[in-house]
């Protein structure tokens, strides 16, 4: 875990200078959720005009290199750590695949594992892929790191690749009334199955689903002073308009003044707004 760096920071009180190292596994997530109510979080890379990942027909999707920090990855596998699981999707399975992005499905770093097996987690995270086309390749680290995978998608998939994946000895999640997952039905379906503490890494729509079906516990959000433009990209969210489940409280500001090189970055830490819910 080579974060030796300072941060600033600006909220709550009072403003003082902090390491970025274990900053965030300071949380203890791995203890927020229980058994009745799982801890349910996510984390976003944004640039100041709100691009999350460009597209283009060469590289599909992709997140700009110029954006990307040490900083940003050493606190997004400290949020890693702390999972019972993590929920990734189809689309991710097949870039990985293809080599167009990196590999995020372990924990790598002999600190951050020994500090899962210290804290009575397992060496790895289980792996939830949600789809609706179930086309996508498994990476060959799911069977390498002994990590329990899951497939989720709607009820009316496609009953050729559900067989598929069933042929293969991989439990199906059937959390959708159509195709697409559901947030609420895959968050219960997998607190059934014991997950207390559960990282979305699974891009704009699984966030979308989760909001809107009131499970997000908490939202981590990296904004980088950069502007990016481009026609074709990426946002936090891809529905429509959202009410009052679209409201954030802000919990933490940190800034990092010299990273990336010529700009800066926030680290911004938000809950949801429970006022009025069930």
């Amino acid at each position: 875990m080579p974060l030796q760096k300072k941060l600033l920071r600006f909220y709550p009180d009072p403003c003082e200078k902090i390491s970025i190292k274990g900053l965030y596994l300071a949380h203890q997530l791995h203890k927020g959720g229980t058994a009745e109510s799982p801890f349910v979080y996510a984390n976003f890379l944004s640039s100041l005009d709100g691009r999350i990942a460009l597209e283009d027909a060469a590289q599909g999707t992709y997140i700009p290199k110029h954006i990307t920090t040490a900083s940003d990855f050493g606190l997004f596998m400290e949020l890693h750590a702390q999972a019972d699981c993590i929920i990734t999707h189809g689309g991710y399975m097949r870039a990985l695949g293809e080599g167009r992005l990196g590999n995020i499905l372990q924990v790598k770093d002999k600190e951050l594992i020994e500090w899962r097996l210290n804290n009575g987690l397992k060496p790895q995270p289980a792996v939830i892929i949600a789809s609706a086309s179930l086309s996508f390749p498994l990476h060959n680290s799911l069977k390498e790191h002994g990590q329990a995978v899951y497939i989720a998608t709607g009820r009316k998939a496609d009953p050729g690749r559900i067989s598929y994946w069933q042929d293969l000895g991989y439990p199906m999640l059937f959390t959708g009334e159509d195709l697409m997952v559901q947030g609420a039905p895959l968050i219960n379906a997998l607190n059934g199955l014991g997950y207390k503490t559960i990282y979305l890494v699974a891009g704009p729509q699984m966030l979308d689903a989760a909001i809107r079906d009131k499970q997000l516990s908490r939202l981590y959000l990296t904004m980088t002073h950069q502007l990016i433009g481009g026609k074709d990209f990426r946002t936090l969210l891809t529905g429509t308009i959202l009410g009052a489940e679209g409201n954030l409280i802000l919990e933490a500001l940190y800034y990092e003044p010299d990273s990336p090189p010529g700009s800066g970055q926030f680290f911004m830490q938000f809950g949801l707004d429970r006022s009025g819910r069930p």
